[in-house]
This record gives structure tokens, C-alpha cells and sequence, in this order.
């Protein structure tokens, strides 16, 4: 967009709370992508809504966002006032922000609740922090990864209704990645761990995304994870 009107990292800053709903039923034709411009347009204009899906809050009106997008590539003058633009934003970001703190609130003590009671099942660990786990598999390992390492783990995770939010296991593809990149829940958890070992975790919002909403994770979710660690890289 042309300056002075709404300067990119605010309009990114709007997509960060934007939802657009899934959009499983998109056409799946490529007539009309066979140009690398063609492909490549689409993979941008792709990527700008796969975003938007993935993230809680505002509300974009397909439409209107189409013709934002037009007008701008067209370099076309702005129907809209400025002023009206920001007002717009900060009204709607406000908004998002209120739902997104009333619906935290419902979460947490909906996390509580259950944390409270799962820890008194028989098999449940309950760290110092908050973390609760249980060994569904004892590995072959002896050696426990630090939280500088990196490690190879299959996962499944899922909020305490059973809803999926992510799995590796579903892909069929295992992740690697550092324990200093993760969330403070699965830093700790893996710790504890060694290869070939299979922990279920159950962690407390504070562990996790916290009062930010993560893609499908609402903001203060206990997070429910099944997490076997492959090996120690």
C-alpha cells in the first residue's frame, strides 16, 4: 500500500488477529495458473489467507479485502478517507482484543478446573510448575536431552475437549526441532525424558501459549499433548 495510508507492519499487525474461516471447499482448478506470474500470484494471495484462516479475532469481508487489493495493485486512489481506515482498524482491533480476553477468562478457569482434578488421577505427576505428565512408555534410553538440545519427537496434541490442534502423528512426520524453540511446557517435559520414552503431558496455560491465542489454540488453553521422544540429536 502506498504511504501515507496504512503502513505495512499495521496491516500485518491486523492480519495477526484476522479469521477468515476455513476454506476447505475452494476450487481446486489451476485454469489460469500456468504462468510462473500466475503461480506465483496465487501462492502469494494463498499464503496472505492461509494465514488469515489460521488466526482468532476480526472478521475480513472477503470482498472488500479484494478490492483493497485491486485498487491498490491498479494504483488506484484510496475510496476511503484515511482517517476513517485507522479508525476503523483500532475499532476493530479492539473489539478482537475484548472477545479475546472474555473468551481467556472462560478458558483458564475451564483449565484449571481440569488441571485440578487430573492431577489426582493415579499414574499423573505434577511438577513444581505446574506441568503434569504420565509415562505411557518406558524407552530404551538412558541419556536425557538438555534444553539446548535438539531432539526428534512424533506428537499429538489436543485441547481438553479432544479437539486437534496439531500432529505429527497425522502427518506421519516426525518434527525435530530445539527445546529452546518450544513452549516452556515441552522444554521441561522433555527433559525428563529419555529415547524411546512416551509421556502424555498436560500443560497448564502459563506452560504454553498463555493468554495468546496460537492458530486453533484459544488464549489460555490447557494444552494435552502425547509426545515420544525418537531421539536426542
Amino acid at each position: 500500500m502506498n504511504a501515507p495510508l496504512v503502513r505495512l507492519p499495521l496491516v500485518l499487525a491486523l492480519f495477526a488477529l484476522a479469521g477468515c474461516g476455513d476454506k476447505k471447499d475452494a476450487a481446486k482448478s489451476a485454469k489460469g495458473l500456468e504462468s510462473p506470474e500466475q503461480r506465483a500470484s496465487y501462492g502469494v494471495g494463498y499464503s496472505i489467507g492461509q494465514n488469515l484462516s489460521r488466526q482468532p479475532g476480526l472478521k475480513i469481508d472477503q470482498t472488500a479485502f479484494a478490492a483493497g487489493v485491486e485498487d491498490a495493485l491498479a494504483g488506484a486512489k484510496v475510496r476511503i478517507d484515511e482517517k476513517l481506515i485507522q479508525t476503523a482498524i483500532e475499532e476493530v482491533q479492539r473489539k478482537a482484543a475484548a472477545e479475546m480476553e472474555a473468551a481467556g477468562k472462560v478458558n483458564l478457569q475451564a483449565a484449571n478446573e481440569f488441571l485440578a482434578k487430573n492431577k489426582t488421577r493415579s499414574g499423573v505427576k505434577t511438577t513444581a510448575s505446574g506441568l503434569q505428565y504420565e509415562v505411557m512408555r518406558k524407552g530404551f534410553g538412558t541419556a536425557k536431552p538438555k534444553a539446548t538440545d535438539k531432539v526428534k519427537v512424533h506428537y499429538h496434541g489436543t485441547l481438553i475437549d479432544g479437539t486437534v490442534f496439531d500432529s505429527s502423528v497425522q502427518r506421519g512426520q516426525p518434527l525435530d526441532i530445539a527445546l529452546n524453540q518450544v513452549v516452556p511446557g515441552w522444554t521441561e517435559a522433555l527433559q525428563l525424558m529419555t529415547a524411546g520414552d512416551k509421556f502424555k503431558l498436560f500443560v497448564p496455560p502459563a506452560l504454553a501459549y498463555g493468554p495468546r491465542a496460537a492458530g486453533k489454540i484459544p488464549p489460555n488453553s490447557a494444552l494435552i499433548f502425547e509426545v515420544e521422544l525418537i531421539g536426542i540429536n
